[in-house]
This record gives C-alpha cells, sequence and structure tokens, in this order.
C-alpha cells in the first residue's frame, strides 16, 4: 500500500449537498491527547533587608569616677564576664569600710537595749528606735556595697566592642555612656515585606540573602513573622537567619532576599 494511499485514508471524506468534506481522524472518536494541566511553578521575589545583631547594648556608668582601665578597643572580641571597665574605687571603698563602721555600732547600741529592757531599764521606745537606727545602718552598707560593685564593668554576654565612648583617665558621672557591645555570634535578617506576602510566607520558609559587600548569597530561613501590619505602609516586618553563620558578614551589612514565590 502505498504511502499516498495511507494519508487519503487518514480522513474520511463525505459529500454532502455536492461539497467534499473531510473530518479528521479525532473527530471520529480515535484517541485525542489533551494538554495536561499546567505545573505549579514559582518566581522569585526579591526585598531588601540588613543584618543585625540580636543582642545589643550601651553600658552606663552607675557611679561617678575615674576611668582607670579600658582593656578592650573597637572591633576586639570578648567573653562573658570579662571586665570592660574599671573606674577608681578608693572612695566607694572607704564609704563602704565607713557604713560597716555605723552599722556595728548601732546594732550594739540595740543589742545593749535589748538587754537593758529585761532589767526594765529602758523603754521599749528607746529597744524600737535602736532597731530602727541599725535597719538604717545595714541599708546604708547594702547601698555602698552596689556602688563599689559599679566601679568594674563586665560584659553581660560574649561579643566584640562596636564603640568605645570615654578614655582612660576621663571622668564619668551617673548615667554616661560608655561602651557599645554586640553579640555577633547570632546575627538576623531584618526585612519589610508587603503585607499581601503573608499569604505565601511561612516562618520557617527559605530563601536566599546575598550580601552586596561579600557578593555573595547565602543560605536563610525565616525566623520570625511581625506581630501587626503597618496599616500606612501596608507592610510587616519578617526576621530570618542564617542557615550556617558565614564569619565574614558583619552587622550593618546590607544585601537582597529572593524568595521563592509559587503560582498556579
Amino acid at each position: 500500500m502505498s504511502p499516498r494511499f495511507i494519508r487519503w485514508l487518514s480522513n474520511v471524506c463525505l459529500v454532502l449537498a455536492g461539497s467534499l468534506l473531510c473530518v479528521p481522524g479525532h473527530a471520529r472518536g480515535e484517541a485525542k491527547h489533551e494538554p495536561s494541566s499546567p505545573a505549579v511553578r514559582s518566581e522569585l521575589q526579591a526585598m531588601r533587608g540588613i543584618v543585625k545583631a540580636s543582642t545589643q547594648a550601651v553600658l552606663f556608668s552607675q557611679i561617678q569616677g575615674r576611668v582607670k582601665r579600658l582593656p578592650f578597643r573597637e572591633g576586639a572580641r570578648f567573653k562573658k564576664g570579662s571586665s570592660l571597665v574599671q573606674i577608681d574605687c578608693d572612695k566607694y571603698r572607704a564609704e563602704l569600710a565607713g557604713a560597716m563602721a555605723e552599722y556595728e555600732a548601732k546594732d550594739k547600741t540595740h543589742r545593749n537595749n535589748l538587754q537593758l529592757a529585761t532589767l526594765h531599764a529602758v523603754g521599749q521606745l528607746e529597744v524600737e528606735v535602736s532597731a530602727a537606727e541599725a535597719k538604717k545602718a545595714l541599708a546604708a552598707i547594702r547601698i555602698m556595697e552596689i556602688n563599689v560593685r559599679g566601679c568594674e564593668i563586665t560584659a553581660p554576654f560574649s561579643g566584640r566592642i562596636v564603640d568605645v565612648l570615654v578614655h582612660e583617665y576621663e571622668n564619668v558621672f551617673p548615667n554616661d555612656k560608655l561602651l557599645s557591645l554586640l553579640d555577633d555570634t547570632s546575627l538576623e535578617i531584618e526585612l519589610v515585606l508587603p503585607s499581601n506576602s503573608l499569604s505565601w510566607l511561612t516562618r520557617g520558609g527559605r530563601f536566599v540573602f546575598s550580601v552586596d559587600e561579600t557578593g555573595r548569597p547565602y543560605p536563610a530561613v525565616v525566623k520570625e513573622l511581625g506581630a501587626n501590619v503597618d496599616p500606612a505602609s501596608q507592610t510587616i516586618k519578617v526576621t530570618g537567619r542564617f542557615e550556617k553563620l558565614p564569619p565574614e558578614v558583619l552587622a550593618g551589612m546590607s544585601g537582597t532576599a529572593s524568595f521563592p514565590v509559587p503560582h498556579p
């Protein structure tokens, strides 16, 4: 059978009202392959973000005095409990010693009055007044102890020095800023996304954060979603974290977060 004849048989030709009508094979009930439904695809949505330290603090002076020692400089690393600032404490130690002597005298007076009261040599009023004086002297000791502890400021966490705000031998006063610190062992990525991102964004979702300063992309995970949507800008704050903390990334660096957004 010739190929031409086979092609002719692929159509059924009918003569209707003097015209030739050729019906394709699939119209005669032959199998027809319908296109499959489109697969779920995704596109990338890019948002700007900033790298921040999850823990940071500014240390203030609690007492007045001369800065005796600043062992760490800007950028230096320290461990939790390390001595960061030492203030001359001679004055406060002397005041503590005086407060302890005052309490010792008041306490002895009170004890003596208690003994005299058993002999009805003093009245109850004298006993109560001496007890109050002893308590007052004890409170003064506690205040002096707090001042002495303020002579040395220790690190509340491990991290790095961001800024040194005083110099050695300077005189500082209560509530003066001394040091700015941050914990660089737990960096976070702060993002601000459109509120409609909540339709596909979930806690634990993965994304890629490309840091401008290093020129490299880093895998990251959504750590937390903001508690509210800003009604004016219709945005929500999102916090992410690096899957593996890159040593070359520093707090303050900025970059672009790329999220895979699913679309039907």
